[in-house]
């Protein structure tokens, strides 16, 4: 894992931003030209600025469908080395663009920036950062574009890439190795808001977050920011700003707790999980752990769990995990329960698991007696429950997402409500 220890942090005699653009700030040539614009600006004002690109539009998407048509299992390896293309389109196009405007600009690769990742085809992570060259081109006053998404593997020497959302997280970090002022991630958007506007029309935007909450947000599904990306500011220390790269008005900036924290904050919402269950395991020491050693072997992340109780000496354990790692989590599964006596896995991956976020619950009890109040009010079953001191997670069915992502934030954050106690 990242650490202060596997960083050269570096202090320079100018100030100097990162900024990352997201693949629908850099989709055609137009839009290109207009993110040349607002870095050249950026340099002009006084500060040195590294750039981190995304790739354009739907280009990683279109990329992973057109592998899927040619081979039904393809390779990590080679789909990084696919994927990573886009990447590399976007920031070669910038550094032309820039160079238009009269600004000298050098793009550079995830590993020719000296990002240096673990092994993990598809979601790796970021183990160390040599930025040498990156700051040898801002000695001499460039602006320097990086690929976002992307590492290489100093063992193999391979291409890596760091999974969905990765371009926040080669940011924030690229932003505590080279030392930045703070880090900008300009999308598509304004900001941060307390629900998916598309799903909550009168969402209101956040003027601040503390790392704590962005990062239990980020974790819920709110995929304004890639959650690691939030460990590696808070770790650091990075102000991190989110804002839109179509006009210059004030984002989110996600910074240190303040003083005064909202009961809640947002409601978030994920369907991008599946439910794993396995039935009919021995309900004796040691099953457990194996199970989930054993999906920790196949680099699998497991989200929620839940064990049920006990009859005639069998249970069945269910758990959560991303819908990208549902073949690995069967096959760890049934490796497991070839040696048990027990019944077989099941996958449901037509579930959606909505979280209550904020810093305030901590010292307002009955936070999660009203969440689940609103549910069984709506007619919404909960299949599972987490918590943590400042989130309530539920598994429900997919097809009540949206309604229960509205009933909740209706209730909680109503228009009028604009300080800190929750909703009667």
């Amino acid at each position: 894992m990242l650490s202060p220890e596997s960083l050269k942090l570096y202090t320079r005699p100018m100030p100097l931003v990162v900024q990352k653009y997201g693949g629908s700030s850099l989709a055609d040539a137009d839009l290109i030209a207009n993110v040349a614009q607002r870095v050249v600006e950026t340099r002009k004002g006084g500060d040195d600025v590294v750039v981190v690109v995304s790739a354009m539009g739907n280009t990683t998407d279109d990329l992973m469908q057109m592998a899927r048509r040619i081979s039904d299992q393809p390779s990590g390896r080679e789909m990084d080395m696919l994927l990573t293309a886009g990447e590399r389109i976007s920031m070669a196009l910038l550094a032309l663009a820039i160079r238009q405007e009269g600004v000298e600009a050098a793009s550079l690769t995830g590993s020719q920036a000296g990002i240096l990742t673990d092994a993990t085809h598809g979601e790796a992570k970021i183990r160390e950062i040599r930025g040498d060259r990156i700051r040898e081109y801002l000695d001499k006053g460039l602006v320097v574009i990086v690929a976002g998404f992307q590492g290489v593997d100093p063992e193999s020497k391979d291409v890596t890439t760091l999974g969905r959302g990765g371009s926040d997280a080669t940011a924030v970090a690229l932003a505590a190795a080279l030392g930045a002022d703070r880090c900008e991630i300009l999308t598509d958007v304004d900001g941060v808001y307390s629900a998916d506007p598309r799903l909550v029309p009168l969402a209101r935007k956040l003027d601040e977050v503390s790392y704590e909450v962005m990062l239990e947000m980020a974790a819920s599904g709110a995929d304004v920011l890639m959650a690691r990306s939030v460990e590696f500011a808070r770790r650091f220390g990075i102000p991190v700003h989110v804002r839109s790269s179509f006009h210059d008005s004030a984002g989110t900036w996600i910074k240190e707790e303040t003083m005064e924290q909202t009961v809640i904050t947002g409601v978030a919402h994920d369907t991008s999980e599946a439910k794993v269950t396995v039935h009919g395991v021995p309900d004796q020491p040691g099953v457990a752990a194996k199970l989930f050693g054993e999906l920790a072997e196949h680099e699998v992340d497991v989200d929620m769990i839940v064990q049920n109780v006990s009859t005639a000496g069998h249970t069945d354990i269910s758990f959560t995990v991303s819908e990208l790692n549902i073949d690995r989590a069967r096959e760890a599964a049934e490796r497991v329960l070839s040696g048990l006596d027990a019944q077989g896995v099941d996958v449901d991956t037509n579930i959606a698991k909505i979280s209550l976020i904020g810093a305030g619950m901590r010292s307002h009890p009955g936070v999660a007696a009203d969440m689940f109040r609103q549910l069984a009010e709506n007619q919404i079953n909960i299949e599972m429950i987490s918590t943590s001191p400042i989130r309530i997670s539920c598994i429900i069915s997919a097809d009540r997402c949206d309604e229960a992502v509205k009933a909740l934030h209706d209730y909680f954050l109503p228009p009028d409500d604009l300080v800190t106690e929750a909703a009667p």
